[in-house]
This record gives structure tokens, sequence and C-alpha cells, in this order.
């Protein structure tokens, strides 16, 4: 069991929750309970927490906006950080931003909006923090976090914190050099382009459009479950199998998007990760494709 009363003199006591549900901090809406929950709103406590949890033999899980996410049903041991680092500064003539990695995308895009910065239009309705987004490259519309990105810090699991350049973080497909790593992105830089305000505007209002057209956004999910292939579109080949709609659980592939599993009917994790097996099957067996998870599972 935690030494409470040691976490307290690092974190307030209104930042710590014992064996909190993490459905509460997914899109899924789905997740057993965190064995002690902890929001970090800056570095210097992230080091304190690193050091503490080291010390004590604890495991650390580190989420953003839990948007790429399934959560097992048992829940998850140890500290569950809660990255919620908002620092933010924008300078509207050189079109520079220095953000913190807990700040969500859709803010960003709309700071970008007032001050009539072109470039991160594409992130504005990724359900997610920029630290997040940097880890797995997160993208859209032809554009991905490597197009935007020119540094980021970032702290190791001993507390020790790092600057590397876009060059050196490895950015590939939904990929960077800080997946399956124990790196924790605190701070990104990023550079834009001075625009237009009614341009900007328009073009984020179009992709909305997209988004509520073409995705099930009136269900919980985790976004696109399954990564691009490289010689074939994912989602057209488990349409292809006949799986839209297919439900095992409370879990659907939908029936708008066959590149999303959600949350239909107060599904678990293990009904999803079924779900997900499933379809992998059933498109190996009828077009020999190997296809991989994009969302990360965590237990």
């Amino acid at each position: 069991m935690f030494i409470v009363d040691e976490i307290q003199k690092i974190i307030s006591k209104e930042n710590i929750y014992l064996n909190e549900p993490m459905k509460k901090y997914t899109s899924f809406k789905i997740g057993g309970p965190a064995e002690c929950l902890i929001k970090i709103h800056k570095e210097d406590e992230l080091k304190l927490i690193l050091e503490f949890a080291k010390k004590n033999n604890i495991k650390i899980t580190v989420i953003g906006n839990g948007s790429n996410i399934l959560v097992s049903d048992k829940g998850i041991k140890g500290i569950v950080i809660k990255i919620e680092i908002d620092t933010f500064e924008l300078d509207r003539k050189s079109a520079y931003i220095k953000t913190g990695s807990g700040v969500k995308l859709a803010w960003i895009a709309q700071q970008c909006l007032k001050n009539e910065l072109t470039g991160f239009e594409f992130a504005s309705g990724i359900p997610g923090t920029i630290g997040g987004a940097i880890k797995m490259n997160a993208g859209a519309h032809g554009r991905e976090m490597k197009d935007v990105i020119t540094t980021i810090k970032y702290m190791d699991l001993d507390g020790n914190t790092y600057i590397i350049k876009n060059e050196e973080a490895e950015f590939m497909y939904r990929k960077s050099f800080f997946t399956n790593k124990d790196y924790i992105i605190i701070e990104a830089e990023l550079q834009l382009e001075k625009g237009n305000a009614e341009e900007i505007k328009k073009q984020m209002t179009e992709y909305a459009n997209y988004r509520k057209e073409k995705q099930p956004l009136e269900y919980p999910s985790a976004g696109s479950i399954f990564k691009r292939g490289t010689d074939f579109i994912t989602a057209k080949l488990i349409d292809d199998c006949g799986l839209k709609g297919y439900q095992i659980g409370g879990a659907q592939i939908s029936e708008k998007h066959a590149g999303f599993i959600i949350n239909k009917n107060n599904a678990t994790a293990e009904d999803v990760i079924n779900l997900i097996e499933y379809t992998k099957k059933q498109v190996y067996s009828k077009f020999g494709k190997k296809i991989e998870t994009e969302i990360e599972i965590l237990n």
C-alpha cells in the first residue's frame, strides 16, 4: 500500500486519488481502478514523484488525455501519472509556440486561430494532448506532428531531463522516439506560419464536419483502432469482411467507420480485446494481411 502521507508532501491532496476508476480518464470510458492516480501540473512535481516511486519500487504508468488507450478491467497497479502540465507561450510575430505536454490539441488550435497562425488545423479535431500526440506522431488530413514540432523536452524515470530536435525524434507513421520507451514528454516547441483567420477557420470547420460525418463521435471510442497498412486501407478490409456492426459484448465495430471500435453498451476491456483479435483473424483469413493496433493497452 502507498505511503500516502509521503506522497502528500510532494503533491497536494486534491490531486491524489486512490482506487480511482480509469474509465473516468479514457475516451473509451473503460477501465478498472488505478491503485493510485496523481495529477501532475509541474515539472518539479514529476521529478519528485519519480524519485519517490523509484525509492519505493513502485510501478509508474503515464497517461495524457486518455484518448488512445484501453485500460484493463482489472485496472492498473502502482502510480498512474496524469500529465497536466499546461504552460503555454505564443509569439505571433515569429509564429512560435512553446507548450506544456498536458495542453490539449484542440485548445492549441483555437489559440492558433485567434492569433492567425496556420499549420495546426489538422490537429484541431484530434482528442488528445500534445504529449500523447508527439509520442504516436498523431496526424490527420495528410499532416502529422512531425510537420510542426521543432524541439521536445522529456524526462526519464530517474528524473533527468533532455531536449531533442525534430530530426532526433525518429518520427514515423504513428511512431516516434518515445514509442515503447519509459520517457515522459514535458514540453514542446512548434513552428507554424502566419495565416489568415478566415481561411484557418474555414479549414478547421471543414475538418470538423468531415469527422462528424465519417466518424462515430456519438459513442465512446479510442479513435482509429488499427494502423493503416503499407499497401492497403485497413478499414476497407474490415468493411469488406462484412464486419461493420459486428459486436462482442458491449463493443462494436462502428457501422459508420470500420476502423473504429465503439463502446456501444457498457463494454469491458475484454470485449474490446476479443473484438480486436476476432477482426485480425477475419482479415488475415480473407486477405492474408496482418493488421496492427494503433492504441496502447494498459494493464
